[in-house]
């Protein structure tokens, strides 16, 4: 399950904005606000099932805007490469290691 929470978290984070606004404010309330079902259903006035189909849909998009776009995939590559070039620049001399440093300074800051 914290598989799935986190998965679906760092999804919100690439595509929010792709959504619609119920479907953001479903998923913010579920997933960053541990808000539950019930909870929702409540606070929308709607049924506990229409809370559950509401959020399966949006995470269904989150996953197939995932399998178009592959942010989140390259995202993670990106972190995987820069991690290797850091383990990279502990081995060089102090200069050829503060500057491939930099330049993976760089890498990082550009989301």
């Amino acid at each position: 399950m914290l598989e799935k929470v986190l998965r679906v978290n760092a999804l919100y984070d690439f595509y929010q904005l792709l959504l619609t606004p119920k479907q953001q404010e479903y998923l913010n309330l579920y997933y960053l606000n541990d808000f539950s079902l019930g909870e929702i259903a409540e606070r929308k006035q709607v049924t506990r099932q229409a809370v559950y189909d509401n959020l399966k849909r949006a995470e269904n998009a989150l996953e197939a805007f995932e399998e178009r776009l592959g942010l989140f995939r390259k995202y993670e590559v990106r972190l995987s490469v820069i991690s290797k070039m850091r383990e990279l620049a502990g081995h060089l001399n102090s200069k050829e290691s503060q500057k491939l440093d930099s330049f993976i300074d760089e890498l990082e800051n550009l989301d």
